[in-house]
């Protein structure tokens, strides 16, 4: 099969488009025909060669597919050859074939394509995690997101309109993303580049903050989301991009019996995240069905342009999700 395979770890340029090994799927796995994927920032730190996969998993970058079941394991009976389907996998997805568990794997609604449904499984599930299963957000708390035009952003956007439409949506995001994020409608944007937003998260909610926030930056904001978060609130750090070593003041969060949870998706065990993908079947995939929710695509690139498309990425040059299309019935 062809993939996007590294030549090693480095920039975009390592990406090229070569020839793997088709993989075949276990008992409890499906092969599924991949006619799309989507670029998600994991991959850009993997090809950097810090974000090894999990054992067991492809090497090859790519978190989500959505595509046509090739083939059944053994022990699966919940698919058969020829459903659309999408799904989450711990790596392959650049590719025209990948494997993913039976539990982890999603049919896709009639009213969603291919690229749509590339963009669900990685970034919409790490949302609804984080933000509804971890943070238990109610409906009409306010919630505070980073992240801007990014796609667990925006996922998280909608997620938090749909699910908990009188919670008061505030984000941080740059000035060129603040219009972009207002139309998807959060309550009020933060211009991190010229506003503290503890302080405009205190101003906002009348000096009691955030209840959930959810964090992808990590040392850099650990001081101002503490400040920015409410009595009994929990911060879900799934990210470390502004680095991973801070101060906190123990003392203060007892007293305000605040949570701090650090989160991953990738590594949990399979059955975990099969739990987390039926619940997300059942709160979340009638809002994609009836198109309450849709997934925002910015651009989409062939299989051989993933380089392209990781510039793109690494220049936070765009507002959604960057697809890749594997095959032309995408």
């Amino acid at each position: 099969m062809k993939a996007v395979l590294l030549q090693n770890f480095g920039g975009p340029e390592v990406l090229y488009l070569g020839d793997a090994e088709t993989p075949r799927p276990g008992s409890e796995q499906v092969l599924i025909r991949v006619m799309a994927t989507s670029v998600n920032r994991p991959d850009v730190v993997q090809r950097q060669g810090h974000y090894p996969a999990p054992p067991g998993e492809s090497d090859i970058l790519g978190l989500e597919v959505a595509g046509v079941v090739e083939e059944v394991g053994e022990r699966v009976g919940e698919w058969q050859v020829g459903d659309r389907v999408m799904a989450l996998v711990g790596g392959g997805g650049y590719a025209e074939f990948a494997v993913a568990h039976a539990g982890h794997t999603m049919r896709i609604p009639e009213t969603m394509d291919f690229h749509e449904a590339a963009c669900v499984c990685e970034t919409y599930l790490t949302a609804f995690l984080n933000i509804f299963l971890i943070g238990s957000l109610e409906d009409g708390a306010p919630v505070l997101l980073h992240g801007g035009g990014g796609g667990v952003n925006t996922a998280a956007i909608h997620l938090c309109k749909a699910l908990t439409p009188a919670a008061r949506v505030i984000v941080t995001a740059s000035s060129k993303k603040i219009a972009g994020v207002t139309g998807l409608g959060a309550d009020l944007v933060i211009d991190y580049t010229t506003q503290d937003f503890a302080d405009e998260v205190k101003r906002f909610t009348d000096k009691q903050g955030a209840d959930v926030i959810l964090d992808h930056i990590g040392a850099a904001y650990l001081a101002s989301n503490m400040k920015a978060l409410a009595v009994g609130g929990t911060l879900v750090i799934i990210g470390v991009m502004g680095g991973a070593k801070a101060e906190l003041n123990l003392a203060l969060m007892m007293v305000k019996r605040q949570r701090v949870v650090g989160s991953v998706l990738r590594s949990r065990p399979v059955q975990e995240k099969a739990a987390i993908i039926s619940e997300f079947e059942r709160r979340v995939v009638p809002h994609l069905a009836d198109r309450s929710i849709v997934p925002l695509v910015d651009r989409v690139y062939r299989l051989d342009e993933a380089e392209a498309a990781h510039r793109t990425m690494e220049k936070s040059a765009h507002f959604g999700k960057l697809v890749l299309a594997v095959a032309d019935a995408a």
